[in-house]
């Protein structure tokens, strides 16, 4: 009698969860077809377990190729917090500090001409408090070098540096050529040794390091039609054949460019949602972790690399990142206090914006939290 009771309670458990992923999966499909989504790929951990991962749509339009869970996108600006962490674990080798003038680690100066005698220091660059803005572009670190470019005064806001936050992708292209030259490992080599592989997940920034028949074929929006962005994948070979360390970082793009899956993205997600710790692994300490969730600016609350936002889920205050590049958006949010994270991760969208969210990006939040963590 016990083992048909127990046969029971698995199977009313089976049919209960597999009702509840359906209705998921119908809902979200709703919302794809509302918001003209090409794919989105989407991992859920609750309680440090992941408890659903799908991909719905296309990975490709033009041969009609469905997008699987093991597909990996260029992920965009989720990518800082990858350099950010790897700071972290040299802060706590004592190899540098937040507070060290950015200029001596950089190797060259980095100082605002409106405020020379203000240090700008690593952690105002982490948080998008150092006044360097993008207007001379980010995918060359000579733009703000005053010994190569003559307007490297145009890269610097007239804002104090440490008061007022401005979001800029230039900041981590530096931070990226920073961790070369501190460690002598190319970026990409570094976060694969002392992340990517201490967590058991597959990814990186250089295009032939990767599969390349798992990329997801990204889509922009424009003129109310879908054309496809082969610029997110480009390999940049003959600029990688003469790659110098500490200078060259831009090419391998650590401001966005990590190529992932979203359930491995969970998985590195989940790490920062305990503080430093995933899969048995320690991958940061968790003072360094709480450091990076805890807001610097306000009212973007951004820390180091990581954001606090109330605008995702109602009553539910999240820490993560957003990217977006490519027609991609991208979307990492979890709660380090209930103990559940959320990854959502789309190729190609028409949704507009709310909230500051791609409709199909906060949809499909708020879909997966009341079917899966809110019950």
């Amino acid at each position: 009698m016990k083992k048909l009771a127990l046969s029971a309670i698995i199977l009313f458990l089976y049919l209960s969860s597999h009702a509840q992923f359906e209705k998921i999966e119908r809902e979200i499909g709703e919302s794809l077809t509302k918001t003209e989504t090409i794919g989105l790929a989407v991992a859920v951990i609750k309680n440090n377990q992941l408890v659903y991962q799908h991909a719905f749509g296309k990975k490709n339009v033009e041969d009609s190729t469905p997008l699987s869970n093991s597909d990996i996108f260029r992920i965009a600006s989720i990518s800082k917090s990858f350099a950010a962490t790897s700071m972290m674990q040299l802060a706590e080798a004592k190899k540098l500090s937040l507070d060290d003038d950015f200029g001596n680690l950089v190797g060259f100066k980095i100082r605002n001409p409106k405020f020379p005698e203000t240090v700008i220091t690593l952690r105002m660059v982490l948080s998008h408090t150092s006044s360097i803005n993008d207007s001379q572009g980010y995918f060359n670190l000579d733009v703000i070098n005053p010994s190569k470019n003559p307007n490297w005064e145009k890269c610097y806001t007239d804002k104090q540096p440490g008061i007022s936050y401005l979001y800029c992708n230039l900041n981590f292209n530096m931070a990226g050529a920073v961790i070369e030259r501190i460690t002598g490992q190319r970026y990409d080599s570094y976060v694969k040794q002392h992340i990517l592989a201490p967590l058991n997940v597959y990814g990186g920034y250089c295009i032939d390091s990767l599969d390349a028949k798992r990329f997801a074929t990204l889509y922009e929006y424009e003129n109310k039609a879908f054309k496809p962005s082969p610029a997110a994948y480009a390999p940049r070979r003959e600029e990688l054949s003469t790659y110098q360390l500490g200078y060259s970082t831009p090419i391998l793009s650590p401001t966005g460019g990590m190529k992932i899956s979203a359930t491995d993205l969970a998985t590195y997600m989940t790490m920062h949602m305990n503080y430093g710790k995933a899969n048995g692994v320690r991958i940061i300490a968790k003072k360094s972790a709480k450091q990076m969730q805890t807001p610097l600016s306000s009212p973007e609350n951004y820390g180091l690399a990581l954001l606090t936002t109330n605008k995702l889920i109602s009553g539910k205050t999240l820490v993560g990142h957003t990217g977006s590049a490519y027609g991609l958006y991208s979307a990492m949010f979890f709660d380090p206090k209930e103990k559940f994270g959320i990854v959502v991760i789309t190729n190609g969208t028409s949704a507009k914006e709310t909230d500051g969210y791609k409709a199909i990006i906060k949809e499909s939040f708020n879909i997966l939290y009341q079917n899966l963590i809110a019950k």
